[in-house]
């Protein structure tokens, strides 16, 4: 078996919409290339950029299309109408030619070793794990694609995939078939699998429900929308030690980590601040951390050694980061 990279250089640069079609209903794809032509960062299956829209209106999307293609970049931006504008943005005023800044490749969602995979996708849940297919296929690991949607003329690159990949891909096409039977997909642990999920938040939190019984960690997932969480926010005060900089600060019951760190003079990077991006992902020396993002994994945040401080609070008096 070939090994699988994971090799991603996260940059800030400029670039220009080199292309953009519509491939379904709503959905637009987009091709970005730098200005001078020069090679792009490297990136890995599973990573996202950050695009500077216009000021105040950063929004992330995945990568979708062939890693080793250090020209373009292609992305899929679908059509959200009680959106944030972001979407809309792209569909209705980002044209051919115009250019604007970006930032990243960054990986959370990581294709990790495994003999077997298993993708379920949920519409524009798609993009991420196009790259993954097709890099595991040429790596020659088994793995199939479940792909649901609402119809298969809102499905992105529904009819690609399937001619690409027809022992492997089951298109799922909602009108038609109904929604994803999870029962039985999910009901028996397969030995040596890793499930990849992303889409809405209703499908994550079916599939999640669904793999509680399998092993830790062989559920991987990513989320386009924070999560929404059951148990009580802790809003009391905490300080955190800043121990790059030997800074003491109080975080009260209103702001956020972030807030507070940038307030007394930090500059620490940030994208979303809302726990999807991992931009300000920081790491924790000492301390017991409230894990509100929806990045990092369970195993991960029972690790304890790394935070998103844009929604992420202590769930003690003091938290030690390196910041």
């Amino acid at each position: 078996m070939k090994s699988l990279t994971t090799i991603d250089t996260e940059a800030e640069l400029v670039v220009e919409v080199a292309d953009k079609t519509e491939t379904c209903d709503g959905v637009v794809a987009l091709k970005l290339r730098r200005p001078d032509g020069a090679a792009l960062p490297r990136w890995s299956s599973g990573a996202h950029i950050d695009l500077d829209l216009r000021p105040g209106m950063i929004r992330q999307y995945s990568l979708c299309g062939d890693p080793d293609d250090e020209s373009t970049w292609q992305i899929a931006v679908l059509r959200e109408s009680d959106g944030r504008g972001g979407s809309q943005y792209v569909h209705d005023n980002l044209r051919v030619g115009e250019t604007m800044g970006v930032r990243g490749p960054r990986n959370n969602f990581r294709l990790e070793d495994s003999p077997n995979y298993l993708f379920i996708a949920g519409g524009i849940g798609i993009t991420p794990i196009m790259s993954m297919a097709a890099q595991i296929d040429r790596a020659d690991r088994s793995w199939q694609l479940v792909y649901g949607g609402r119809s298969l003329q809102s499905m992105a690159f529904a009819e690609e995939l399937y001619q690409r990949y027809p022992a492997n891909v089951t298109l799922h096409p909602q009108d038609q078939h109904g929604l994803i039977d999870l029962d039985k997909l999910l009901s028996v642990e397969m030995p040596e699998t890793l499930v990849y999920c992303c889409g809405p938040p209703a499908l994550l939190d079916a599939v999640t429900a669904r793999c509680a019984h399998w092993s830790p960690g062989a559920l991987r997932i990513e989320r386009f929308t924070a999560r929404q969480f059951v148990s009580q926010m802790r809003h009391d005060s905490f300080e955190v030690e800043l121990a790059l900089t030997g800074k003491t600060i109080t975080v009260d019951s209103t702001e956020s980590v972030l807030d507070a760190v940038r307030a007394c003079g930090v500059q620490v990077l940030s994208s979303c601040e809302e726990g999807t991006c991992g931009t300000c992902e920081t790491p924790v020396l000492a301390g017991t951390v409230d894990h509100r993002d929806s990045v990092l994994t369970d195993v991960e945040r029972a690790a304890n050694d790394t935070m998103m401080i844009c929604v992420s609070r202590a769930r003690c008096p003091r938290l030690v980061l390196e910041v």
